[in-house]
């Protein structure tokens, strides 16, 4: 069985991926980072600074039309290019401590009287820094241009996790079409083996006491019970849907979780019904690949 392997669509992204955007004016430099990794729905971690909490919001309503799903860490950095610290002097500090070290220079005639302005400046509290305030409001364009940059990386860096993951899904489900032909192979004419098998294995246990007709009656009621055709039948549907779903231009990562679950459910049921040790090999060999599935969808968006 073979699947026609088409260039990886857009619509298919990564969970995972990492994006990086910087811009400056205003008088300041932004730098944001953004990291993703998988999770079932869209999940915004923002971490600003101080002065752009107002923007939180503003900034989480840009993301939300861009991802679908995942949980996206972003970091926000800024950097005041013309320096927003001040320096602030107490004077009136600063001449209390230089009349109390006068008069402390009277009290000890024989000490050396060496009251500089560098050794006021040291005192403690004469001169301290502070941040000044600012009005970020106009550094909102700055801000926007680093987060847009920054989620377009990341959205370029998913959408070719995208295109690695959907070649490894195409793989595993060509491979679990394939499992699912063999079953099928393996299972014609089971229903004829298995009615053999009861009667001849009843008619060791009773004898002649029972009606052959009736016999019969039973068998082929128990065989029909291990019957898989619609089993198979669903497998296929599901497995076609799996793979047009794959193609789709837009978010597909639970349509294919609830598939792979669908097909889960028809597998195990052939499990339980063919005893066969031909079939029950190849059921084997189903899970597993169902399960490398599973565990690729998990980054899907």
């Amino acid at each position: 069985m073979g699947l026609k392997r088409n260039t990886p669509k857009k619509g298919m992204q990564s969970m995972t991926g990492f994006g990086r955007g910087e811009a400056a004016g205003s008088g300041v430099s932004v730098v944001v980072e953004m990291k993703s990794v998988n999770n079932r729905f869209l999940d915004l971690q923002l971490r600003v600074p101080r002065e752009y909490m107002a923007f939180e919001s503003r900034i989480k309503n840009m993301l939300k039309p861009m991802f679908s799903r995942g949980r996206l860490d972003i970091f926000v950095r800024r950097v005041n290019q013309a320096g927003g610290v001040g320096i602030v002097v107490d004077t009136q500090l600063a001449r209390s401590y230089y009349s109390s070290l006068l008069k402390l220079g009277e009290a000890l005639p024989g000490v050396s009287n060496d009251v500089t302005l560098g050794r006021l400046a040291e005192m403690p509290g004469v001169m301290s820094t502070v941040e000044q305030e600012v009005d970020v409001g106009g550094e909102w364009a700055v801000v926007e241009t680093a987060v847009a940059a920054a989620a377009s990386h990341l959205a370029e860096m998913r959408t070719r996790e995208g295109a690695a993951l959907y070649d490894a899904l195409t793989e595993l489900v060509v491979d679990l079409g394939d499992h699912r032909q063999k079953v099928e192979m393996e299972s014609e004419g089971l229903n004829a083996r298995l009615r053999i098998k009861l009667m001849d294995r009843i008619s060791r246990l009773v004898s002649d006491r029972v009606d052959p007709e009736r016999l019969a009656q039973e068998a082929a009621l128990l065989a029909d019970k291990a019957d898989v055709t619609e089993e198979l039948t669903r497998l296929a549907s599901h497995n076609k849907q799996f793979r047009l779903a794959m193609e789709r231009r837009e978010p597909i990562g639970r349509r294919l979780d609830f598939l792979a679950q669908e097909m889960n459910r028809e597998i195990n049921t052939i499990g339980s019904k063919a005893s066969e040790h031909a079939v029950s090999g190849l059921v084997v060999e189903m899970k597993s690949t169902l399960e490398r599935v599973r565990e690729q969808i998990a980054n899907v968006e």
